[in-house]
């Protein structure tokens, strides 16, 4: 028996937030296993920054034609094929041995990665435009990937040496690609028609709105991917942690991180982008600032001699304040794509891709920095300083192309009625 339109709708979200959360997994696998590869290579901060982020590159760079062949061809094809090209090169990165091995191998591997904007417009259509906001928000909570990645990978790795980690996940990866399409469905009406040319679907990156999202989402996903490849390593060098350990602290940002992106799309649907994005970058501010102070010893001279005060955060205080980041990063995912299905509701898979490719390259960008920022200062916490001026300048780009807009806008409102308003008795004089 057929199932209903609901039904469908249903099947294909799930099983495709399932895939996703299984793909982001494995883009995020060198975050705990690169750490063990860190030391058998003897790499220094910038070169594992270089590790972690080599996935992220080719993940970042397919997400544009990604977009445009699912408006194309459809979600399900183009998903199905994504995952099983994926398969052999995770498969293969259990036997690599030398430095460049591993950033071959790792940018197939980061195919994976591009299959979020497969599947955002994917499930988008699914849904009519006042839940699709929710809908994409619950496809994005397969970022919590990061998360699961960050529970299964230490495990395996004690237990057994990291070179089993790709064999499970090359074995998770086929299993869910069998789930995906057993489960999923494709409706012919929701693609583009086939005449569409390559050069129509990106005419889009002309007009500033969408340079403006990208600008936003590098900091709410490229910061997200950059942080949640950084954090294990940064919980071992700052507070001497065991990788387990490491890894269950920095899940505290990443899982937040994917859930509550469900969340952010319900919130944005209610109270629209704007005012979720503009709050998302106000906490964000907050917390990036808090996390930048680095560990600091100062001797001050008093009546009674020198005493020396230490301001720093601790591993509690450090962790509460991820969390707290992994939120309203979670948040500012949904609420951009938002604005993406308001906008753009019969290009998204386009616009997703342009929007997802700046996200990923923030992503691929930040860690490499981290590294080179950490080398050159010997300052772990100038990983957060870097974030923190990002939010800094978003938040002014924001304030003057949309806050100051609207209050403008507003107050030429305002001034019109009035002007209406005192006009209406000439205007009704003549009869």
């Amino acid at each position: 028996m057929a199932m209903s339109k609901t039904s469908q709708a249903l099947a294909v979200l799930m099983v495709s937030t399932l895939a996703f959360t299984v793909c982001f997994m494995v883009w995020m696998m060198f975050g705990v296993i690169g750490i063990p590869i860190k030391k058998a290579l003897d790499l220094n901060a910038t070169e594992f920054g270089l590790l972690t982020a080599t996935p992220v590159l080719t993940g970042s760079l397919i997400r544009v034609p990604l977009g445009i062949w699912t408006d194309k061809y459809g979600g399900r094809i183009v998903m199905a094929l994504l995952m099983a090209l994926t398969v052999p090169a995770i498969w293969l990165m259990s036997y690599a041995t030398a430095y460049w091995h591993f950033l071959v191998i790792g940018l197939f591997v980061g195919l994976a990665g591009g299959s979020f904007s497969v599947g955002t417009p994917y499930v988008a259509r699914w849904y009519p435009k006042n839940r699709q906001g929710f809908a994409m928000g619950v496809y994005g909570a397969g970022n919590s990937g990061a998360a699961v990645n960050k529970f299964i990978a230490p495990a395996l790795v004690v237990a057994f040496g990291w070179t089993l980690v790709p064999k499970v996940y090359a074995a998770v990866m086929l299993g869910t690609l069998l789930l995906f399409w057993a489960f999923s469905a494709s409706d012919p009406a929701h693609r583009v028609p086939s005449h569409t040319r390559f050069t129509d679907q990106l005419r889009a990156l002309k007009e500033p709105k969408v340079v403006k999202y990208c600008q936003y989402y590098s900091i709410v996903f490229g910061g997200y991917v950059a942080l949640s490849l950084w954090m294990v390593q940064y919980y071992i060098g700052e507070y001497g942690l065991d990788i387990r350990t490491a890894a269950l602290l920095a899940a505290c940002f990443s899982l937040p991180g994917g859930v509550l992106r469900a969340v952010g799309g319900w919130l944005s649907d209610r109270y629209g982008a704007h005012a979720v994005t503009w709050w998302v970058m106000w906490v964000s501010w907050i917390c990036l600032f808090l996390l930048s102070y680095p560990q600091t010893d100062f001797t001050i001279l008093t009546l009674a001699g020198p005493k020396t005060f230490h301001i720093g955060l601790n591993v509690y205080a450090f962790t509460g304040l991820m969390f707290l980041l992994g939120i309203a990063f979670a948040f500012g995912k949904a609420s951009v794509f938002k604005y993406i299905a308001d906008d753009y509701p019969d290009n998204i898979g386009t616009i997703s891709g342009i929007v997802g490719l700046a996200g990923g390259l923030g992503g691929f960008v930040l860690p490499i920095m981290f590294g080179a920022l950490v080398d050159l200062t010997g300052i772990r916490s100038s990983a957060f300083m870097l974030m923190y001026g990002v939010v800094w300048v978003s938040l002014i780009w924001m304030y003057w192309t949309e806050v100051r807009g609207i209050e403008v806008m507003g107050r030429r409102a305002h001034a019109f009625s009035l002007g209406g308003s005192t006009a209406s008795p000439s205007l009704q004089e003549p009869s």
